[in-house]
């Protein structure tokens, strides 16, 4: 049975084991009976379409008394060990209290803002969500992140019937974000250009209903019809 030790307990222990019998930190926690955990997430979330057919900023849009955005985040904090917001107005998400990072990548697009999104990142995995998803799901990602360790995947994405689904997927920073600057130098501008560069890892149609079983993750919300319809959809569920 695992002992019970104090927090100081186990770093001056970590600290003897590390310095003077040269054991690895997941040697010492498999010995102590501790779980040793790397895989730390970076959410981020992208602000920065342009809601021309919404004929508003949708992620500022009311969506049942608050921001749609404010939902968003609410719906990945959970699973975020850093949680990031790119928008190129960032006076107009202070009020958020979250990190807000600006375009790394100006004029270039979708892919410049997906390259924004990982760049800004601190951790090794990276889960891009829109800010327009109101059903944005965190299992999806918890799925997606034991998939992408196990299977030491580059990306891990789904691909319906509209195609791939890039604004709620998971990334590894290492592998991907080179990958991307290569295809930006390149003049490429698929926001995808780069997957055949990396191993992507595409989810099959069980997995995606195992993931998110009520297949509403990916839905992003374009007009305000739409945008009444998922509030609609929300309060049926409560």
């Amino acid at each position: 049975m695992p002992t019970r030790v104090t927090a100081h307990g186990v770093i001056g222990e970590l600290f003897v084991q590390l310095t003077f019998n040269c054991q690895t930190i997941e040697t010492f926690c498999q010995s102590t009976h501790i779980i040793y955990n790397i895989t730390m997430l970076s959410v981020v979330i992208q602000a920065g379409g342009q809601s021309s057919r919404m004929g508003e900023d949708k992620a500022l849009k009311p969506f049942l008394g608050k921001p749609l955005i404010t939902r968003v985040i609410e719906r990945m904090s959970p699973i975020a060990d850093e949680l990031i917001v790119t928008t190129n107005r960032p006076a107009d998400y202070a009020f958020l209290n979250q990190r807000l990072a600006t375009d790394l990548k100006p004029g270039r697009g979708a892919l410049g803002g997906l390259y924004t999104a990982i760049a800004s990142a601190s951790h090794e995995y990276v889960a891009v969500v829109a800010c327009d998803m109101p059903f944005a799901s965190k299992s999806f990602f918890e799925s997606a992140l034991r998939l992408i360790v196990e299977e030491e995947a580059d990306v891990v994405i789904a691909k319906t019937e509209e195609g791939y689904e890039p604004l709620h997927a998971l990334y590894r920073r290492e592998t991907c974000l080179p990958a991307i600057e290569t295809a930006i130098n390149e003049d490429k501008w698929k926001v995808i250009a780069w997957f055949p560069q990396v191993n992507v890892r595409e989810l099959s149609p069980d997995e995606l209903k195992s993931f998110d079983p009520s297949g509403l993750c990916f839905w992003n919300v374009n007009t305000p019809e739409e945008f009444e319809k998922a509030e609609y959809l929300v309060r049926q569920s409560d």
